[in-house]
């Protein structure tokens, strides 16, 4: 706006004539000449060159905004930007709608705590006409590990939807919107996201899932800076599409122990009389995300899915508009359903920390260079 023109300026035509005459063009000339340099110049008197400066900075200067005014435009925004609904309420509500569209939601937990069965859940609602709470376009679902089944999402459907699912056209059409990609390795993955963003385009797509991202990193040679370089320029490719296609993009994230000591003695290890180790059945342990600090910052949302005392959670670990709130949850033939829609508050350390009982799958694969 300081490049406005003065002639574009509605000022009076004897003062816009002379700024002209004395070769003072653009707002930023006139602004930049103190009043009495003005008089000087334009050879009038003080009333009128503060008269002018006072419509020139009016045009050009951005207008203050209040506090309410703000909190107004980011509801505004929010709502032109979306939420996705989960069909989980307690979730939703604390989401304040939903997944987000636009950024990185990510889903962390141990192996078999029902990551990729959000996943499918939240395909299968993307799917789905307007009406039914639905996108009614397609999804890209990446599939990592081979987790991906058609007849557990048939299920869930079936279950879900039944009015839908129990008519074999429309059940085939619903499968049928999402497209799943399986790259056996990172440099795989590297070359599918060209295509994936004209898809974005083509497609209708409207949902991407990466199941998961830390698996795909876990299958590399490469240690320390260059898998850091690696993953960085993937979040931030991820995180364009994401911005680029204003679509929900949902990556799930596995986790580690803390460290390599860690990983071979945890606190719930008890010693016997003799000094041997022995480790229970059942165990609540302290894991982290494995794909580290970096990645933590690229993510707009964090859900934990844990287990602790017989009971698993969803937890809300990272939200800008969420406090961080634990809800309790079991896997159905419907798929995931929560225990109950009032969220528990978390605080301080447990926010962060992540449980599991019996974790016998862990990944703990050399991820030093990810922090």
């Amino acid at each position: 706006m300081a490049n406005k023109l003065i002639s574009e300026i509605p000022l009076p035509k004897s003062i816009a004539n002379v700024f002209s005459a004395r070769n003072v063009s653009t707002a930023k000339d006139a602004l930049s000449l103190t009043e009495f340099e003005l008089m000087e110049l334009l050879d009038v008197g003080l009333t009128e060159v503060r008269s002018a400066l006072s419509q020139i900075s009016e045009i050009v200067a951005p207008p203050y905004q209040t506090a309410l005014s703000l909190m107004e435009q980011r509801f505004q925004n929010e709502h032109l930007g979306g939420h996705f609904p989960t069909g989980l309420k307690g979730l939703d509500a604390a989401l304040c709608g939903g997944i987000p569209f636009g950024v990185l939601t990510e889903l962390v937990g141990p192996a078999g705590i029902g990551k990729t069965q959000f996943c499918l859940k939240l395909s299968l609602l993307a799917s789905l006409p307007t009406n039914y709470g639905g996108l009614d376009g397609r999804v890209i679902y990446i599939d990592v590990e081979s987790k991906f089944s058609s007849r557990r999402l048939l299920e869930i459907g079936l279950r879900s939807f039944p009015e839908i699912f129990q008519m074999k056209e429309m059940a085939q059409e619903m499968a049928g919107r999402i497209l799943v990609l399986r790259p056996t390795s990172l440099a795989e993955f590297t070359q599918s996201l060209e295509q994936i963003k004209v898809s974005l385009l083509q497609n209708q797509v409207k949902m991407l899932v990466i199941d998961s991202m830390a698996a795909l990193v876990s299958g590399e040679h490469e240690q320390g800076a260059r898998r850091q370089q690696t993953l960085s320029w993937h979040i931030s490719f991820i995180k364009s599409l994401a911005e680029f296609s204003r679509i929900p993009v949902v990556v799930t994230n596995q986790v580690r122990s803390r460290n390599h000591d860690d990983a071979s003695r945890y606190c719930f290890q008890v010693q016997s009389r003799d000094g041997a180790i022995e480790t229970p059945m059942q165990y609540d342990s302290h894991l982290v995300a494995a794909l580290g600090i970096q990645w933590a910052h690229a993510v707009t949302t964090r859900l934990v899915l844990e287990a602790k005392s017989g009971e698993r959670f969803i937890k809300v670990a990272k939200s800008p508009i969420s406090p961080p709130l634990a809800f309790p949850f079991h896997i159905t033939s419907s798929g995931i359903s929560l225990l109950s829609d009032d969220g528990k508050e978390v605080m301080g350390p447990e926010i962060n920390a992540i449980h599991y009982q019996g974790h016998n799958e862990i990944i703990n694969f050399g991820m030093e260079g990810l922090h």
